[in-house]
């Protein structure tokens, strides 16, 4: 296995296996690999020292760190399934939780004095910062 660290268009870097040097080479000239992130083919190469995996496990395709593609495939559901209020945040968090609107999965903005203050009434929030890739449309 050949190991090479890859980036895409959108500057996104990680690592890509192959069975050889020029596997990937075809690989990537018929844009047959993609990014982990954003299902970009437009990929390049980046220098790197040379590695190889000697695991006996046959792959011929990109295999990429789980936890970064798995963080925006999370955040991407996540954006999904709950409704962005915006700068309402704090607003709509306490009518959610004193039952003056139907329960539901918000989302927004909020400033770290109206999460301290929602906190302290009760009401669970966590900051969580959104990279705009997560918000682009699932390809």
């Amino acid at each position: 296995m050949k190991v090479f660290n890859l980036r895409c268009s959108r500057h996104h870097e990680f690592e890509g296996w192959f069975p050889s040097a020029e596997e990937s080479e075809r690989q990537l000239s018929n844009h047959l690999t993609h990014c982990p992130i954003c299902d970009c083919s437009d990929l390049m190469r980046m220098p790197s020292a040379p590695r190889l995996n000697l695991a006996t496990e046959s792959a011929t395709e990109l295999v990429a760190p789980n936890a970064q593609a798995e963080w925006v495939k999370a955040l991407r559901e996540l954006i999904a399934n709950t409704e962005d209020v915006g700068p309402r945040f704090a607003e709509e968090a306490r009518r959610i939780h004193y039952r003056e609107t139907p329960q539901r999965a918000i989302r927004g903005v909020a400033s770290d004095r109206d999460r301290q203050e929602l906190q302290e009434e009760g009401i669970e929030v966590i900051a969580l910062p959104v990279p705009a890739l997560a918000k682009e449309p699932l390809q």
